[in-house]
């Protein structure tokens, strides 16, 4: 007797597919702009009164350093005179012969009066600008460069480098900048310029940089998409460069807006103690303030206006600062 066994039709599970588009729900719209922490702390920036009036009084400045010719046209250390000498003297500044020039208030034509050498007071806060912004770009350059290269390679590839380059951080930082830049500009006292003095401040300035893009490099480096980087045979070197840095250098460009401010104000220190720039040859804030020591209780306006520019100036890259970090940080943003 033969049977026949039935064949058994397994069911069938697989869903019809659908030929339509795909819903608005589940579709990722591809107008849409893509997101990022950039692009987010660019719409936070521009929410934010604070990063608009820092942003144009740093433009103001800018302008100012780069074209003080719009703003006078007083030589800031020449033509200085102690006193109103003869006729034609007494024409340009319209005041009678033997009037003192040296720490006299404002007459037409020089609005903030004059320094105790007789100089235009305005003339040499504009010409000054320049010197400082000067100096504070070029040390937060520096400190920029060294910190991001020695933080990066210490953070990344770790080990005995790490080891190394945070102990020479640690050495670094036990030695005050500004008192290590007095030493370097007293060894330096007939070649001052604006590179010796930016030099000697960012020299020693650059471990706090350091060991911020360390932290951020060793938060970077475990994420996924490095360790695929990695797996699919990128080298070390090219991913630091092209994944790690470019998602750590955040903090470090926060820190840099803020050490510019620092930067400018350790100049000024250098030239208020004597051993910052020649003051026949560079026009400074911190040169200004410290010839103003002495016409204090006669003439203290001198004294006065350089101190508001370098304030202001200090002022305003504290704010940028300041705004760029809430506008970077997520948790910031989340609280407005």
């Amino acid at each position: 007797m033969s049977s026949k066994n039935p064949i058994r039709t397994a069911p069938h599970f697989v869903a019809e597919v659908d030929e339509g588009g795909l819903g608005a729900v589940d579709a990722v719209r591809v107008s849409d702009r893509k997101s990022n922490l950039w692009l987010d702390a660019w719409r936070d920036l521009r929410s934010r009164w604070m990063f608009w009036v820092s942003a144009v009084v740093i433009a103001f400045i800018v302008f100012v350093a780069f074209f003080p010719g719009v703003f006078t046209d007083v030589p800031p250390n020449s033509n200085c005179i102690l006193s109103i000498s003869n006729e034609q003297q007494a024409e340009e500044f319209g005041l009678p012969i033997g009037t003192r020039i040296s720490d006299h208030g404002p007459i037409p034509g020089h609005p903030l009066g004059f320094t105790k050498q007789g100089c235009d007071v305005f003339s040499r806060i504009v010409h000054g600008t320049s010197t400082s912004l000067s100096v504070g770009v070029i040390v937060t350059v520096l400190v920029a460069f060294m910190g991001i290269v020695i933080g990066a390679f210490a953070g990344y590839f770790g080990g005995w480098l790490d080891s190394l380059l945070m102990r020479l951080g640690d050495i670094f930082f036990a030695i005050p900048y500004i008192l290590a830049a007095v030493v370097i500009m007293s060894l330096f006292l007939h070649d001052r310029n604006i590179w010796v003095i930016s030099l000697a401040i960012g020299f020693f300035s650059w471990p706090s940089t350091a060991r911020i893009l360390r932290s951020e490099v060793l938060r970077v480096r475990n994420l996924d998409y490095v360790m695929a980087s990695e797996a699919i045979g990128l080298s070390k070197v090219r991913t630091m460069f092209t994944h790690v840095l470019p998602n750590s250098i955040a903090p470090v460009i926060i820190i840099s807006t803020v050490g510019l401010a620092g930067a400018i104000t350790a100049e000024a220190t250098l030239s208020f103690l004597g051993v910052g720039l020649p003051n026949n040859l560079f026009m400074s804030w911190g040169n200004d303030i410290s010839a103003a020591q002495t016409s204090l209780r006669t003439a203290p306006f001198t004294l006065i206006y350089p101190s508001i520019a370098l304030s202001i100036t200090v002022l305003a890259f504290i704010m940028l600062g300041e705004t760029v970090r809430d506008a970077l940080d997520p948790k910031a943003r989340a609280t407005r």
